[in-house]
């Protein structure tokens, strides 16, 4: 059962969205070589309290924390810890919020301190697909348009688009009807309407699309143990052209500052 959203309905997932975004932009602030993913998680979930939301990802389907940390060549869902984060890694977040009954979901990866240059192209590369694939989500196109714009990009610069995890409706909860695959046909999957608010995620790999999960139930790594990078935001389809609901503009504001 997919849900439209009314215009009411809209606002409400982007206040909890640009929450999103400001606690990222919050933890960019913190995120340097010698700190750990656990106080990186601390300082979200109190930022988050602080301003009116609750942490979306903690305590869902028993995940123990508020964001999900991945360095390197862990895709998505990693679990935050103690371990430092040194210079040269790559670090995806995602956090989720949940107020005034509406989810918030988007995910940004992170530089920490100079990174190898063609793992900055990945990075520039999986953020462009996300963009490619926000550009087809108008009303009248299908999800594999959306999908179809993903893949193509990431694969034309030679990158492994994962397959087993997808972008997914948002509203009143967290992961609602369609899925949004980051790969398929054009003009395939359900006809894209007003009112539509997925969450749209690539996420690449440097190497091949293969992936794992390890013991923890949650950690997602590339088989080969290449780098993986994984943007996301929260959109609404509208006409002609769709709405970003979370923001980046916080975050690179922050990191803008920082390499001044």
């Amino acid at each position: 059962m997919i849900y439209y959203k009314s215009e009411e309905e809209i606002n409400l997932v982007r206040e909890s969205s640009l929450l999103v975004a400001k606690t990222h932009a919050e933890i960019a602030r913190h995120i340097k070589p010698g700190i750990s993913s656990l106080e990186l998680d601390l300082l979200a979930e109190e930022f988050i309290r602080d301003n009116g939301g609750v942490p979306a990802f903690k305590g869902y389907n028993g995940f123990p924390c508020t964001l999900c940390v991945s360095p390197n060549e862990q895709v998505v869902h990693g679990i935050p810890n103690k371990d430092i984060l040194d210079e040269g890694t790559i670090l995806s977040v995602d956090c989720g919020v949940l107020m005034n009954e509406y989810y918030g979901d988007s995910a940004y990866t992170y530089e920490i301190g100079d990174v190898d240059e063609d793992v900055s192209e990945l990075l520039k590369v999986t953020k462009e697909s996300l963009y490619k694939g926000i550009e087809k989500a108008i009303v009248g196109n299908r999800i594999g348009d959306i999908s179809n714009a993903v893949q193509e990009h990431a694969e034309a610069n030679n990158y492994g688009v994962v397959r087993e995890l997808v972008g997914h409706g948002i509203g009143k909860q967290l992961h609602e009807s369609p899925e949004v695959p980051n790969y398929g046909r054009r003009g395939s999957g359900i006809k894209l309407k007003k009112g539509l608010v997925i969450a749209i995620e690539p996420m690449i790999n440097m190497g091949k699309r293969d992936i794992m999960q390890h013991k923890d139930g949650w950690t997602i790594t590339t088989v080969d143990k290449k780098p993986s990078a994984h943007f996301e935001h929260t959109i609404v389809v509208r006409e002609g052209k769709a709405e970003i609901l979370s923001s980046f503009k916080e975050i690179e504001e922050v990191i803008k500052k920082r390499n001044g």
